[in-house]
């Protein structure tokens, strides 16, 4: 058996989690929103149309951020189409995803559902086929209370109250060929920085995020950020980052060394951001938005089959297993590690397209990627430390990567302390030690694991818990010092704290 050794210091930290880290991610694609979130007439939907049992399963997740309506669906989106009398809504061609939209559900009924979710939005605006006058326009009719044509025509939608959106995205990724209304890093700088002055103009108490590189294979990767943050650095808060990872050769050594990647991308560009900031002499510090990240490559070839210009097809619905569960382990780690820069992050998506949750007409089920994301945003809120892990490793495209990722997240409050970790290793377990002297008196609460003898294995509506978490008991704390067996290929969660007796 391979041993790996962690090591932590309560006091040798990274940062506290901004709860956005473990945010989502609903656009017009497929069927993410209508059959997905949304199915009026359904009886397993209320009265507002909203699918309960997809609503318990984000409540389940604690999900504390929901990006819309896009994605490459904003770069042509009207707002205005999506709000006022349903019978009124036109259809549209949507290029972006070659189907129809029917607008039956916009920004009102958006807003009304995060409130039902019990979770908070993060708008995009179209800065593709619209711009600077638009982006005014919708935040106008977003917060502003009364007196003025945009927020007074929401009071007539029946929305009397503002919606208040704190977070606003300035466009989506407009480095792409592929995005309408792409733009080269100057158009887009200048686009950026003005629609987002004038949106401070209105409401001077929003956080604005700039598009970064679409990914960090992008050819203008690099060049793009500082020419756009040279642009727009003064207005925005934030910087984008958009990355997936596939399987597509069947080489799993390779995608679960992916995350090597998801590191590499997220140091480089926060030196971009600090280069600029440098060179600017200024004392504000641009964080970093991680607004799309999954794993897709499943359904990519049945894509290429679909009709155009229908409505909600299925489209983009990976079919997620076990491995990949694996993977999008390791990329929460190492959104963990960065936290002190990574302050928002999006699991792209949130139902039916590339999504840990999946539906049918008749039930909604947890892809195997839904644990790793449930467990990290319930149990990996606090003070993340500074995690030195040692361990075996293998020679990969993105150099040696070790068998083992972990982080620990603290949670002085709670008095807990919550280890992830992931053994990459899918044919031996792995031991794993940690010097927890500095905790005296912590027990551990519960170690649950991830696994399955067959890196493939699915979960469907037929066979929901074919992949599920269960409990390992091969976990001791002795004499201050944690011991730890990893199942081969596992996704693991050893929560420790003080065991808490009757009457106390």
């Amino acid at each position: 058996m391979k041993e790996a050794r962690i090591s932590i210091d309560r006091d040798y930290t990274v940062a506290e989690t901004d709860p956005r880290i473990y945010g989502s991610f609903i656009e017009h694609l497929g069927r993410a929103v209508y059959g997905g979130i949304y199915q009026p007439g359904s009886p397993l939907s209320d009265e507002r149309g909203f699918r309960r049992d997809v609503l318990e399963l984000i409540r389940e997740a604690r999900v504390p951020l929901v990006r819309y309506p896009g994605g490459n669906f904003v770069s042509g989106y009207h707002w205005e189409d999506g709000v006022g009398p349903k019978e009124k809504r036109p259809s549209r061609l949507e290029p972006a995803w070659s189907v129809i939209e029917s607008n039956q559900f916009g920004l009102n009924e958006f807003m009304e559902w995060c409130r039902a979710a019990g979770t908070e939005p993060m708008m995009a605006v179209n800065l593709g086929t619209r711009g600077v006058e638009d982006a005014k326009n919708i935040i106008e009719y977003c917060n502003i209370e009364k007196g003025s044509y945009y927020s007074d025509l929401r009071r007539a939608h029946g929305v009397k109250a503002p919606h208040n959106i704190r977070l606003w995205c300035l466009g989506n990724e407009m480095d792409g060929p592929w995005q309408m209304g792409h733009k080269t890093a100057d158009e887009y700088g200048r686009t950026a920085e003005e629609a987002g002055r004038i949106m401070r103009m209105v409401d001077p108490d929003i956080e604005l995020v700039a598009c970064g590189s679409s990914s960090l294979a992008m050819p203008t990767f690099g060049s793009w950020e500082e020419t756009v943050l040279e642009h727009c650095y003064d207005q925005v808060d934030y910087l984008s980052l958009h990355t997936y990872y596939g399987n597509p050769e069947d080489n799993t050594p390779d995608f679960l060394a992916s995350s090597l990647a998801m590191d590499d991308f997220i140091r480089s560009v926060v030196s971009i951001c600090d280069c600029v900031k440098a060179k600017k002499r200024s004392k504000k510090q641009i964080n970093l938005s991680f607004d799309e990240w999954n794993v897709w490559y499943h359904s990519n070839e049945e894509d290429k089959k679909l009709e155009r210009w229908i409505q909600a097809p299925h489209q983009l619905e990976d079919i997620y297993n076990h491995e990949d569960a694996l993977l999008v382990g390791s990329m929460l780690i190492t959104l963990l590690r960065h936290a002190d820069r990574v302050k928002i992050a999006c699991l792209a998506q949130l139902v039916n397209v590339i999504a840990p949750i999946m539906t049918s007409d008749t039930g909604a089920w947890r892809q195997t990627i839904f644990y790793p994301y449930m467990h990290a945003s319930v149990y990996g809120r606090g003070t993340v430390l500074n995690t030195v892990v040692k361990s075996p490793s293998y020679e990969s495209v993105y150099g040696d990567a070790p068998y083992l990722d972990a982080v620990a997240v603290a949670d002085g409050e709670r008095e807990t302390l919550t280890i992830f970790a992931v053994n990459k290793d899918m044919a031996e377990e792995l031991s794993v030690t940690c010097d927890l002297r500095q905790y005296a008196g912590y027990e551990i609460l519960e170690h649950l694991e991830l696994t399955h003898t067959d890196r493939k294995a699915v979960n469907t509506q037929a066979a929901p818990d074919a992949v599920k978490p269960s409990a390992n008991s091969r976990s001791r704390i002795d004499a201050g010092r944690l011991t730890a067996v990893l199942s081969a290929g596992s996704w693991n969660v050893i929560r420790l704290g003080r065991v808490k007796t009757a009457g106390k």
